[in-house]
């Protein structure tokens, strides 16, 4: 006698663990690049190649190579796109919404610097890189938007905590070029009196007992940044 039961399928157990069919992400780089001139904050900007942002700008970006750490292709996309290198950048915080890129998953790292304008050279090359006012960036492409803001909310922080921005000042300068840099960066307008008794009480300005020259203003007195008297573990949190 011949036994009709249906056999039932053997059901397998998934794996707690991602299979390797799971993985369909990309990673890339997006490069915020802050500058700063005698006018304003601006960002540096590129026309997007990509068909559905066509005519909109986007941050300076790729994808990571295969066997490309990830510090190595932010110095790579920096120095591809603008000539530039040896800069510091710091990177910030990862990208992952699962649709930020419209070609599929695309994880992106940002980093961000900041530069002064009139000290760099930008290479020249077919793409078209624009210098943008921080506060009349339109709507870019993908979600770049976003990253931009919080990069600038990172570098507002830190600037507060340390004193990143006397890199950008000539060796010698006042106390209102000073602050004309802390007010372009953080984009708000800070009292004179406060500001000159904060900087001058923190002890890492030395007076040149000098002022300035060819100047169409009353002339003011210059000081220089007294690194060898910097001590981070003092002085961050209460810089500014």
């Amino acid at each position: 006698m011949s036994d009709h039961r249906e056999v039932q399928p053997i059901k397998k157990e998934r794996s707690p663990f991602p299979q390797k069919s799971d993985f369909f992400t990309a990673i890339s780089v997006d490069c915020v690049i802050f500058g700063l001139d005698r006018e304003s904050l601006k960002v540096l900007l590129i026309k997007s190649d990509f068909p559905l942002y066509e005519g909109k700008w986007s941050l300076l970006g790729d994808l990571i190579a295969k066997n490309e750490d990830i510090n190595q292709a932010a110095d790579r996309v920096l120095y591809e796109r603008t000539g530039l290198q040896n800069l510091y950048l710091e990177q910030v915080m990862s990208f992952g919404e699962v649709k930020r890129h419209p070609s599929g998953r695309v994880v992106s790292i940002a980093y961000y610097t900041l530069v002064n304008i009139d000290q760099i050279n930008l290479l020249k090359k077919d793409h078209e890189l624009h210098w943008h006012k921080i506060d009349q960036v339109g709507e870019m492409a993908f979600d770049h938007n976003k990253i931009l803001n919080i990069c600038l909310s990172r570098l507002q922080e830190r600037i507060k905590s340390e004193p990143i921005g006397f890199n950008l000042l000539p060796q010698k300068f006042s106390l209102r070029e000073l602050q004309l840099l802390y007010e372009s960066v953080l984009m708000v307008e800070l009292d004179r009196r406060n500001f000159r008794k904060k900087m001058l009480s923190n002890g890492l300005l030395i007076d040149l007992k000098e002022l300035e020259d060819d100047v169409p203003h009353r002339p003011a007195k210059l000081f220089s940044f007294n690194r060898q008297k910097y001590d981070p573990t003092e002085i961050k949190g209460k810089f500014i």
